[in-house]
């Protein structure tokens, strides 16, 4: 027997262990879904070291020394052998703070300081402090949801404290919270039970359906474009506002989550998985119930916008996925920020592809944004003279490609008010009065759609348009006219008609009349050719 060995066995025999391996279940994210990681666990003699294998990246690495100090300062001893932690599957880049419960658990295991049969069924995620508190982790509620489909037997995921609530959104899979490395061993020693979340989600829906969205009857006038972004948020059509400085361009957008339709349980959930993975949930409000409003700076980065990494995570687009993303002063963002906009906009999802992975981000979503003129934004101003060249003015109007303008429906302008529009008394409409007939044309397009895979008008194909968007003769001569003499393109010919089915949505109307096509064409007048 060599010294080693002899090392070891005596080790053992002092301790009482009789397991020198342990397995146990963890999570991770891929994109915005869940994956099951095994963490293996050997203790041997030689000497004493601390191996993570399994292609661990640098935060998972630091691991070690987390679990190191987490176990001595709990009270536990850390075992002076050669130790080796395996993350299966190894060849799967392993990222995040998330696998430091279970390593300590594994060890603990290993060593004999808990029963090694009672992590059986449990999958464990946290990451450690170094006094053994166990922190929260992004993307609990994905991992659930993931569990929830990969595993047919009972499932216990034990989790932070500050997940308990977001993770036990997820119908079928008991969720446990656990505070410090103490409570762990107590739990599985089955001295103490753990709390249980039960989220009651009645009471989540009410509270988070309290709107406190800015009014549109705060708006003075522009009456035009109210109309226009009705009728956007009626049927989930992309809008460009145009007009000088100071129009109320930027007031009239934030004002659009107030008219927009209330989210379904299952809508409430989709988004509520994406904020948990981008770690943007509170634990105080661990379900989202109202459609996200998105703003990004116009500094924002084509990975910011888009999303991306070396282990790609969601964007702007996909946080904002089935909810709005506006664009301020949309020509000053870059162009390749912008052109990267066109597949989201087309496809209703993003792919990110790395060279060990190719992941697909969800962005159905209604784009808003706003400009002016030109880089004075005087151009065409009834009072003010503009200050541009003809060659400002064009390479203004070049940083948005024809093909980004293509996929935008509804194009208005927002004029300048005359200081007698602000003194009128008139009574404008609410935002509650706007949203009724918006939830009324949504109502009828989930009646439409109950069969399909979409969820209003903006998203329909080809194959719907021909279904549902007939047209009489009258509209078709309305339209021919117009595609001529805007020298149209397909797709603008068909986004046409899907603001026209929004139109008469709106209206109740069974058929796409010729008056409901010709109101969606002047939404097209102001193409830049």
């Amino acid at each position: 027997m060599t010294i080693q060995a002899l090392g070891r066995a005596l080790y053992f025999q002092t301790q009482g262990v009789e397991h020198l391996f342990s397995k146990v279940a963890s999570s991770t994210l891929i994109g915005i879904e869940g994956l099951k990681v095994w963490v293996e666990t050997d203790l041997d003699g030689g000497l004493p070291n601390f191996y993570l294998v399994g292609l661990p990246a640098p935060s998972v690495k630091e691991a070690r020394e987390r679990v190191r100090a987490a176990l001595r300062n709990s009270g536990f001893s850390f075992p002076v052998m050669r130790i080796t932690v395996n993350l299966a599957p190894a060849d799967l880049r392993k990222d995040g703070s998330a696998f430091d419960l279970a390593i300590a658990a594994g060890i603990l295991a290993s060593s004999g300081q808990v029963p090694a049969g009672s992590l059986a069924g449990k999958v464990l995620v946290g990451e450690l402090s170094l006094d053994g508190k166990v922190r929260s982790v992004p993307g609990t509620m994905a991992m659930a949801a993931s569990l929830r489909k990969m595993t047919r037997e009972k499932t216990v995921l034990i989790v932070p404290h500050g997940n308990l609530r977001e993770a036990s959104l997820i119908d079928g899979v008991t969720v446990l919270g656990v505070a410090t490395v103490q409570e762990l061993v107590a739990y599985l020693r089955g001295e103490i039970t753990l709390p249980q979340g039960k989220p009651d989600m009645e009471k989540l829906l009410a509270e988070g359906n309290r709107n406190f969205s800015p009014d549109f009857k705060e708006v003075k006038g522009q009456f035009a474009a109210k109309r226009a972004l009705e009728i956007s948020a009626a049927g989930g059509h992309n809008i460009l506002l145009t007009g000088p400085p100071g129009t109320g361009k930027t007031m009239l957008a934030r004002r659009i989550p107030s008219i927009l339709p209330s989210l379904t349980l299952e809508e409430c959930l989709e988004i509520t998985k994406i904020y948990s993975v981008a770690g943007l949930l509170k634990e105080e409000a661990p379900l989202i119930t109202q459609r996200p409003f998105r703003s990004p700076h116009h500094t924002a980065t084509t990975a910011g916008m888009l999303g991306g990494g070396r282990i790609p995570q969601p964007g702007e687009v996909t946080l904002a996925h089935l909810g709005v993303l506006f664009l301020d002063e949309f020509p000053e963002y870059s162009r390749d920020v912008l052109e990267g906009l066109r597949q989201p906009l087309e496809d209703g999802d993003v792919t990110i592809t790395r060279q060990e992975m190719s992941l697909r981000f969800p962005s159905r979503l209604m784009l808003i944004a706003s400009k002016n003129p030109c880089p004075c934004g005087y151009y065409g101003h009834p009072k003010k003279v503009c200050q541009c060249t003809e060659s400002q003015i064009r390479r203004y109007r070049l940083k948005s490609s024809g093909p980004l303008m293509d996929r935008i429906d509804i194009h208005v302008n927002v004029p300048s008010m005359e200081y007698s529009e602000l003194l009128e008394d008139r009574e404008t409409e609410n935002s509650a009065t706007i949203r009724k007939r918006v939830e009324k044309a949504r109502g009828v397009q989930r009646e439409r759609f109950q069969k399909s895979n979409i969820r209003c008008n903006a998203e329909m194909t080809g194959r719907h348009l021909r279904k549902f968007c007939s047209l009489n003769k009258e509209a078709r001569r309305i339209l021919g006219q117009a595609f001529d003499s805007l020298s149209l393109s397909m797709r603008a010919h068909d986004r046409i008609i899907k603001v026209a089915r929004t139109i008469a949505d709106l209206e109740q109307e069974v058929s796409i009349k010729a008056h409901h096509l010709a109101e969606a064409i002047q939404y097209r007048n102001l193409d830049e050719q």
